[in-house]
């Protein structure tokens, strides 16, 4: 069997913190339910042997902080920035339209009237992570890359699995180590995409409004739920140069965007099986 690299999303840090403030005990956590996950899209849900399929889940999540408030009243209390990557992704929900200005905190509450609660749910993890990520000299954007580089450095993985922030994570990452060589990336839910949060954002930044696969990567497959909130827009081939691969999935319309639903939905069988022989 090849090895095989995840790279988690957002909404995380509680890993951490259950293992005792330990990044090994939070990604071995993680691993753990990883191999659940694709144990049962691998198999159809035959009986867990405790079947290995991920070496190593590289964990970042304490390096953005943690979200405290499961509360709605989390979002209204956003900081500036986590507010501003609030505003940005609302408005490109077909739910509310494009086009919309006003004050920071007013529009705030008025998107917050209009979107659903696995929404208002999603972006309280969403936001600050992105927003924490994101930031112009972000030391946790460096601290990132240089944890999930150095996870791929040491196992050399033949795949990578990154789902979510993830893929943003690891896009960056790869770029900025061109030594990281991957024969499969694989992104699930992926906001790489997303205009005006993300995508013009990037290191390095999109030419011509493309961006490119990492030269290092052999091929890049992209999986998507159609109704993913964090994968707007889900494919990634009206963006991104190398994209070899797309598959739009029909995951749960309430549970859009977890990698227990990616990794169980069967998408990534056919490009994972030549790597667990």
């Amino acid at each position: 069997m090849d090895t095989i690299v995840g790279v988690h999303g957002i909404g995380k840090y509680r890993y951490y913190r259950d293992a005792g403030n330990s990044v090994s005990g939070a990604a071995v956590a993680m691993r753990d339910k990883w191999d659940r996950y694709l144990h049962k899209g691998l198999t159809g849900g035959k009986p867990h042997a405790k079947e290995r399929y991920i070496t190593e889940i590289a964990y970042y999540a304490h390096l953005l902080g943690e979200s405290k408030d499961d509360s709605p009243r989390a979002v209204r209390s956003m900081n500036a920035g986590a507010q501003e990557v609030f505003v940005a992704w609302a408005k490109q929900l077909d739910s509310v339209g494009e086009g919309l200005t006003g004050a920071l905190h007013r529009m705030t509450g008025w998107l917050l009237d209009r979107l659903q609660g696995n929404a208002v749910d999603f972006a309280r993890f969403f936001c600050p992570e992105v927003a924490a990520y994101m930031a112009a000299g972000s030391e946790a954007r460096e601290k990132s890359r240089a944890a999930v580089a150095e996870v791929i450095r040491r196992n050399r993985p033949k795949v990578v699995i990154a789902h979510s922030l993830g893929s943003v994570v690891t896009y960056e990452t790869l770029w900025a180590n061109p030594d990281l060589e991957v024969d499969l990336l694989i992104t699930l839910g992926s906001p790489l995409g997303m205009r005006n949060v993300i995508f013009e954002r990037l290191m390095p930044a999109p030419v011509n409004g493309w961006g490119e696969r990492p030269r290092k990567v052999g091929r890049w497959v992209n999986i998507a739920d159609k109704d993913d909130i964090a994968a707007i827009p889900p494919g990634l081939r009206t963006c991104f140069t190398g994209v070899d691969q797309e598959a739009l999935v029909n995951l749960d319309w309430l549970d859009f965007h977890t990698a227990e639903k990616y990794l169980g939905c069967g998408a990534l069988n056919s490009h994972l099986k030549p790597y667990l022989g």
